[in-house]
């Protein structure tokens, strides 16, 4: 274990007594051993706390925190970060799980890849090549948006990232909902990332995710566009600007898109509200009309 590096096992806490010991659970039943458990409750009204305590009462390598006042998702998850002392950082929230194997294997991949600032796992086989594999900043987004083989869109459960980057980075910047696809963006405008497989970490779907009220509002998934399209324009990304034009354009239409279909699917309110935010013209709006109408028609 002496050669090994130590990994600090981010876990946020609100509400998660009915998930949380088999997320715990998880972790402890790991075949890589040097990793350190820090568990960041923000002000659980349920039996969370004690039930996290209990495990730290039985192993040292967990650790609870307790937050003064409720931080939200992304500001807790730097919370815990502030007590991490691994060389890799590895979020699993208290209603996720990871595979016994998932840290042996995250770590396996990123050691290969020295220079890397962080990894994503949980991706579909490339029909080229095996994973895992290292993209340069430029190859990542040109992957993510000229290629249409999404990477950015990963949760924190499908990271592992270099502790000492992350910070240098200045951590997530709290945008709710936004926040992970905000942090690989930034990430990859000057670190490599390391691409790897599927079944490294478990991800609950539940009633109680914040995630089942965000899919019935179309203005949530749109401002995923309207963040890309502000990346895109960021003097530090790292494509060039033939590419950039491209990617607008696409985006352009994109926004189009969703604002003629909420016709269908949402209320014209939240039409006009989409419309707005979206910056374009009517004449931008039209031809993205038309194109849905005859795929409908096809």
């Amino acid at each position: 274990m002496e050669n090994q590096p130590l990994v600090s096992v981010l876990m946020t806490v609100y509400n998660r007594e009915k998930y949380i010991a088999e997320a715990i659970e998880s972790v402890l039943a790991s075949t890589y051993q040097n990793w350190e458990l820090i568990i960041v409750d923000d002000r659980s009204k349920d039996s969370s706390v004690e039930i996290a305590k209990r495990y730290e009462s039985k192993d040292k390598r967990v650790r609870v925190y307790i937050n003064e006042v409720n931080l939200g998702d992304y500001p807790n998850r730097n919370q815990a970060a502030s007590y991490a002392k691994g060389k890799y950082l590895k979020y699993v929230d208290a209603d996720d799980m990871i595979y016994p194997y998932g840290l042996e294997q995250l770590v396996f991949n990123m050691e290969q890849f020295p220079e890397a600032g962080y990894g994503l796992c949980t991706l579909n086989q490339d029909k080229d090549r095996i994973f895992p594999f290292e993209l340069s900043p430029r190859e990542a987004y040109v992957r993510h948006y000229l290629k249409r083989k999404a990477i950015f869109i990963k949760a924190p459960l499908s990271s592992i990232i270099n502790r000492e980057i992350f910070f240098e980075q200045g951590q997530f910047s709290g945008k709710r909902m936004l926040g992970d696809f905000e942090m690989w963006h930034k990430l990859s405008q000057t670190c490599s990332v390391v691409l790897m497989q599927q079944g490294i970490t478990w991800y609950r779907e539940h009633d109680e995710q914040e995630m089942s009220t965000y899919k019935a509002d179309p203005m949530q998934p749109f401002q995923y566009i309207l963040l890309a399209e502000k990346i895109i324009t960021d003097v530090k990304t790292p494509l060039k600007d033939s590419e950039k034009t491209t990617i607008l354009k696409w985006l352009k239409m994109r926004k189009a898109r969703s604002v003629t279909s909420s016709l269908k699917h949402s209320s014209l309110k939240k039409t006009i509200e989409l419309y707005k935010a979206s910056g374009l013209s009517l004449i931008n709006i039209i031809p993205a009309f038309f194109s849905i109408i005859k795929e409908k028609s096809l």
